[in-house]
């Protein structure tokens, strides 16, 4: 947790500018905020969750800065492009000092040495299997700024961060090599990432609209670059709670299935649950998922009929489920 890690640097050496306007670069859900004023925070994160979450407990949120900050604390994400990318962003818009947190499993260690090896960092602060440390102020950093879109082939982009950014993921290409000629009129990618499998159901003429449902912001920007047909329709939305207006005939998914770096099972089974919800009573869902993920259970309790399909290894199943199953009222 950051509030842990922050209350103690707040305690032990790190000073706050006075009613100094706060960048929080990538928090998630389960950050806590609380040693900072809330009404002096601007939340800035591309993820759709997460900027619902800080939305409802009152905090101003954005996808991208706005203005110049006192103070920026970047909660450290995984990928270590995007970590570098967000230093370098918060160095080009905040004149205090940069706070930096996350986990040991998340690489807080190596942006500490990197940070290191051009200032002096204060600190750090190790707690709660994470650490904290901070620059005041932050070094130039315009060499870590996020390029364009890269293009890996096949006439796709991606960019840091976003799920399967250096190529085409191979449990997704084998799910849109096999799906059916038939998919019918209207079709949902859910979590559809930077795009791949809804441009390739988009090869079939059937299909009169396609909504993209995907949480991630930087992702969907590349997803708007790769889907450019007048028949995708792309949100920026939680695919747990988005719904269509009318059911759809088919959803397509690679769910997501990690949450942290530990597999989680249960995101895959509540986007299972979500399609099931969205499709219309002669609907079928088509999804991809590592062999080792107990979904069948989940699929067999929302939907009448399950089985494997054709096309999958010993990493990965491709699965079918049709006629979703109706919660009694």
């Amino acid at each position: 947790m950051t509030g842990i890690r922050l209350s103690l640097a707040l305690e032990g050496g790190l000073t706050l500018p006075a009613s100094a306007r706060i960048a929080v670069f990538a928090p998630t859900p389960d950050s806590d905020l609380s040693p900072l004023p809330a009404d002096m925070c601007h939340v800035i994160t591309g993820n759709k969750p997460a900027r619902d979450h800080f939305a409802a407990l009152g905090y101003a949120c954005n996808t991208a800065p706005e203005g110049r900050y006192g103070v920026a604390l970047i909660c450290l994400p995984r990928a270590k492009d995007q970590a570098r990318a967000l230093l370098a962003d918060a160095a080009s818009v905040t004149d205090g000092p940069i706070i930096v947190d996350g986990l040991k499993t998340d690489g807080i260690e190596s942006a500490l040495k990197a940070c290191r090896a051009r200032t002096t960092c204060h600190g750090p602060i190790n707690k709660a299997h994470g650490k904290l440390f901070w620059m005041d102020p932050a070094p130039q950093m315009d060499d870590w700024h996020q390029g364009p879109p890269q293009d890996i082939g096949e006439g796709f982009v991606t960019a840091p961060g976003v799920f399967s950014a250096d190529g085409i993921d191979p449990a997704s290409r084998a799910l849109a090599d096999n799906l059916p000629e038939k998919l019918g009129a209207h079709v949902i990618d859910l979590g559809a990432g930077w795009g791949y499998l809804a441009r390739r159901a988009l090869e079939r003429d059937t299909i009169k609209h396609i909504d993209l449902i995907e949480a991630d912001h930087a992702a969907l920007a590349c997803a708007r670059l790769n889907v450019t047909d007048t028949r995708a329709h792309l949100h920026w939305e939680d695919a747990l709670r988005w719904r269509p207006d009318t059911g759809a005939d088919t959803v397509l998914m690679n769910p997501p299935f990690h949450t942290g770096r530990s597999a989680d099972p249960a995101l895959g089974r509540a986007f299972i649950a979500a399609a099931a919800e969205m499709l219309k009573p002669s609907g079928q869902l088509w999804m991809v998922a590592n062999r080792h993920l107990p979904y069948e259970r989940t699929l067999a309790i929302h939907f009448a009929d399950v089985a494997e399909a054709p096309g999958g290894n010993t990493r990965f199943k491709l699965l079918h489920a049709r006629r979703p199953l109706r919660k009694p009222r």
